[in-house]
């Protein structure tokens, strides 16, 4: 099973109103991310994590997606595709994706990937 949610992104028409709202409701610390974490802000607090970016047209940038981690990427994307999903957004450390249903979601790599792989 993979594992706990580690992410939940939110995109934001308005950045700035999203962070103060996020920041006020959850009290949550937001900074901006690092060049490995792509853009936006982002809680770096352990356990699951915050992030706002500003909203786009791409697959992660129009709807809020919890990211799932997974030990293996590659394999959990082959799952994916085998069970009837979709991966909208292949990454080598995270990806975006769609259920059987067409709901999105993200996985994420929980540490480096399998020797072999």
């Amino acid at each position: 099973m993979a594992g706990p949610v580690v992410l939940v992104e939110f995109p934001a028409d308005d950045p700035e109103r999203a962070l103060r709202f996020w920041r006020e409701v959850l009290s949550a610390n937001l900074s901006p991310r690092t060049e490995e974490e792509g853009h936006g802000w982002q809680s770096h607090e352990g356990g699951a994590e915050l992030g706002v970016h500003p909203r786009g047209q791409g697959p992660g940038d129009r709807v809020s997606l919890p990211y799932f981690s997974v030990p293996d990427l590659a394999f959990a994307l082959e799952r994916v595709r085998a069970n009837g999903g979709e991966v909208i957004h292949p990454g080598d450390r995270s990806a975006v994706c769609r259920d059987s249903e067409g709901s999105p979601f993200g996985l994420a790599q929980s540490s480096p990937p399998p020797a072999g792989n």
